[in-house]
């Protein structure tokens, strides 16, 4: 039996579980509310009280539903998001909603400012606001329009939009004065530049050189990084090679600030490409006009990444 509306807990307090189940997380969820997380944590024990069950277990660093807490979080999760995109809506009426894309680190560095101001000649009234995060996103929640994704063909979301591939070869400074690596003695001479990231393997020096047969291969030194856009800033700063993602820094080669390393084998082909995702099946025209524009942007990467 439905209980009357002057019964119905708070909003903040069905907004702090909804904002705890999200996340599975009290912390995380503190974080989203931008409040503290007792104070997250006595808005479920609060709302627990009012209604004489409980909602949560929690263990030790984790939590999970009850049998009764997850069934009015699936109810309370859809209400809170309609009060969402219903207010969201009517609070920007009239006024410029930004499209968001987002995207890793190094796409963001890389590929994507360099060609913004392209965009913005093109379609002077549409504000984009780029939200450059190495996690994944929940596109819905996080307000996110529009994502650029680096995954492979069986991981990619239902609806992604392949934009292009991924090739992989030495890059350095024209300064080095290094045109090929023709033998594992030649490393004996140069630094390499590691991208620390062990998800991506093929974007690291020990799965290429045992690909050029050069796994014993000892390099004058090494200097590792944790975003990718940092080894190729070290790259232009003439510290070293890098393993360079083609179809992200190709305008660096086409203007001469990286050279492409002439290896025995010619570049590598990676799994992996990137895509193009929409949170909305049914985007807004601006949303729309970003996705073109990146669409357009990709087929000209390179011919060999279409």
């Amino acid at each position: 039996m439905p209980i009357q509306l002057s019964q119905l807990p708070s909003l903040d307090l069905i907004r702090g579980f909804v904002a705890v189940g999200r996340r599975m997380s009290i912390t995380l969820a503190a974080q989203d509310l931008c409040l503290t997380q007792s104070a997250v944590s006595r808005q479920v024990h609060a709302l627990e009280e009012r209604l004489g069950v409980k909602l949560l277990v929690r263990g030790h660093r984790s939590i999970a539903f009850t049998t009764k807490g997850e069934r009015l979080f699936r109810s309370a999760d859809g209400a809170v998001q309609q009060l969402q995109d219903v207010m969201g809506e009517i609070r920007t009426k009239g006024q410029p909603h930004p499209v968001t894309l987002t995207c890793s680190i190094g796409i963001t560095g890389l590929w994507l400012l360099p060609r913004l101001s392209r965009f913005q000649r093109m379609h002077p009234g549409v504000d984009v606001r780029v939200a450059a995060n190495n996690k994944l996103s929940d596109m819905r929640n996080d307000g996110i329009d529009l994502a650029i994704r680096y995954t492979s063909p069986s991981l990619a979301p239902e609806g992604a939009i392949r934009l292009f591939g991924e090739s992989v070869a030495p890059v350095a400074h024209p300064s080095l004065r290094l045109k090929s690596l023709r033998s594992a003695q030649k490393l004996s001479t140069v630094n390499l530049l590691e991208f620390d990231d062990p998800r991506h393997p093929w974007l690291q020096w020990r799965d290429w050189l045992s690909a050029m047969g050069w796994g014993d291969a000892k390099p004058q030194g090494m200097l590792h990084f944790n975003q990718y856009d940092l080894v190729i800033q070290a790259a232009l700063a003439g510290q070293g090679v890098a393993l360079g993602r083609l179809e992200l820094i190709q305008p660096l080669i086409d203007e001469g600030r990286l050279v492409l390393i002439d290896p025995p084998k010619h570049k590598t082909e990676t799994t992996h490409a990137y895509w193009l995702v929409h949170a909305d099946t049914h985007p807004r025209k601006e949303v729309r006009q970003v996705a073109a524009w990146v669409q357009a942007e990709a087929k000209s990467v390179l011919p060999s990444a279409s």
